[in-house]
């Protein structure tokens, strides 16, 4: 090989470095980027030198953990993000229910020192009328909270898909440009491991890359996202179990869409914010509701033991929501369950999931969510199930299919409907004799708020303080491991930094030794050319 190729194949050499180098510098701040070295080796013959490759610095299992990471930090964020407005709702000592509550038995309180006065009794209704208002409110506030995380619900999906798309059409991509060049370019590897990462913040996947290098995704219990240049559809869809959910769908190749269990999507911010309607959400409003109901139904129960002004007995002094009971969409059987309230000390703050296991018998089994119990529970004559506080009426036992299911809500919903029945002074039933004078049964009504009522166990004020601790420690528990996941995330990105990040400093360095690098070589062919001059000369 003579001095000019020499020279030349270390000027290409220095081109291609160069390039690299400006490459690195100008996409400094571009996001998914990784930091690309030229690879320089010698010549087959021994003579110049030859570009073996641009290799971008990319780790793999660096970014598999920074990834794993950022989906943990999102999903804890999206959560803290929704359970501080709770806690900061119910920890307001103004806007709480502790105070109107201990209102509301200090109006008892005072009617009992003065049975016969109408302002007393107005004081009651009207502390009574504040009361429920909140209840009410509290209940609508995390309704409304429901339908938000619903909607963002709707919306990860709609990226998660995206992302999933863009993924797939990658892979195509990357594909045909192995195939005709023999490499694909960096930029393509770059974008799709930046969806893979931009993903990852919205659900927790799972990446396998194929000996093609071909990425293929799972979610879930191993459904697949993206398959080749294949990808599959999530979708929101109305809950099987509970219409007033939105659940997340998945639609097979065959075209069937089927409910996830929410149990294994976890990981990012679509994950976060199911856990927490599933867990925070979900148990505030019910025990919110069991609050409510037992607040509620131990009055009207007490204050029917007493007489009006007119010597009735006295009337229901609260409404109340009732249990709500879903069949599921997928049940055989058409029989459908309705139920009241029974034995307070027996209620819970928590679901239940019913299956019939022997429909001939009227048999189910009963499975408390909170706490995974399960027992069974068989029909009586009259067609009915009592258990958790609840008794259940199934309208056509003969309508039973094995195999069907339902889930009962037995307070979920019953504080949007607390309200106060009585609006004339009159029929407060403060007396259990005629009531002029009378203030037995109004002070019977006052020491409810001492009695352990709320699941047999704490009195009004307990129930409420032990809701606002569990929604306190909660939060405090999320806040302290978002802190500890930042930390974790923080310290990975600058692993992978290191690898694959941009140093201006290194690259400014190297441009000033490639572009030396460059001058060199194109000395090399200067002395090959004065050495033919000088030839030309000698034979002249």
């Amino acid at each position: 090989m003579s001095i000019f190729s020499v020279g030349l194949s270390g000027l290409s050499a220095a081109q291609t470095a160069l390039h690299t180098t400006s490459n690195n510098i100008s996409n400094v701040y571009t996001p998914g980027y990784n930091r690309e070295l030229t690879l320089l080796g010698e010549t087959r013959t021994g003579s110049g030198v030859r570009v073996n490759d641009v290799q971008r610095q990319f780790d793999q299992y660096v970014a598999g953990q920074l990834n794993a990471a950022n989906s943990a930090f999102q999903a804890l964020r999206s959560y803290q993000t929704q359970v501080s407005q709770i806690d900061n709702l119910l920890a307001d000592d103004k806007a709480g229910l502790a105070p109107l509550m201990q209102n509301f038995f200090s109006s008892l309180e005072d009617l009992a020192g003065s049975p016969s006065d109408p302002a007393a009794r107005q004081g009651v209704i009207g502390a009574a009328d504040t009361l429920t208002a909140q209840f009410r409110a509290f209940d609508d506030y995390l309704q409304d909270m429901q339908v938000g995380v619903d909607g963002q619900i709707r919306d990860e999906i709609t990226q998660v898909n995206n992302d999933a798309e863009q993924i797939a059409l990658l892979n195509r991509e990357i594909a045909l440009a192995k195939a005709r060049h023999g490499e694909a370019p960096n930029s393509l590897l770059n974008q799709r491991d930046q969806l893979v990462a931009q993903l990852s913040e919205r659900i927790n996947v799972k990446l396998t890359v194929q000996d093609s290098g071909t990425y293929n995704l799972t979610i879930g219990n191993g459904q697949p996202l993206v398959a080749g240049s294949n990808s599959f559809s999530l979708e929101a869809m109305t809950s099987p179990e509970d219409p007033t959910r939105t659940v997340v769908g998945y639609r097979d190749s065959a075209g069937n869409l089927s409910a996830l269990d929410p149990r294994n999507i976890n990981g990012g911010s679509l994950g976060g914010l199911i856990s927490f309607r599933d867990e925070t959400l979900d148990q505030t409003r019910n025990q919110i509701g069991q609050l409510a109901v037992t607040l509620a139904v131990a009055f009207n129960t007490q204050h029917a033991q007493g007489v009006d002004m007119e010597g009735n007995p006295g009337e229901a002094f609260f409404a109340i929501g009732v249990p709500r009971v879903y069949g599921n969409s997928q049940n055989t059987g058409s029989a459908s369950l309705s139920g009241v309230f029974g034995d307070l000390d027996a209620l819970t703050a928590s679901d239940y999931d019913l299956r019939v296991s022997d429909a001939a018998a009227g048999e189910f089994t009963v499975t408390r969510r909170d706490s995974g119990e399960s027992f069974t529970a068989t029909l009586n004559g009259a067609g009915e199930l009592e258990f958790g506080g609840v008794v259940l009426t199934v309208d056509d036992p003969a309508a039973l299919a094995d195999g069907d299911r339902f889930l009962l809500q037995p307070v979920r919903a019953a504080a949007g409907d607390m309200e106060t029945l009585i609006r004339e002074t009159g029929a407060i039933a403060a007396g259990f004799s005629g009531d002029s004078g009378d203030n037995e049964n109004a002070l019977a009504l006052q020491n409810l708020q001492e009695k352990a009522l709320v699941g047999g166990a704490a009195t009004f004020s307990q129930a409420y303080a032990t809701l606002v601790g569990d929604v306190g420690s909660r939060t405090n528990i999320v806040q302290a491991n978002l802190a500890a996941q930042q930390g974790l995330t923080e310290q990975l990105s600058a692993v992978q930094q290191s690898e694959s990040g941009v140093n201006l400093d290194e690259e400014a360095a190297n441009l000033i030794r490639y572009q030396q690098y460059y001058q060199a070589n194109a000395r090399v062919i200067e002395a090959g050319v004065a050495v033919i001059d000088t030839l030309l000369g000698l034979r002249a």
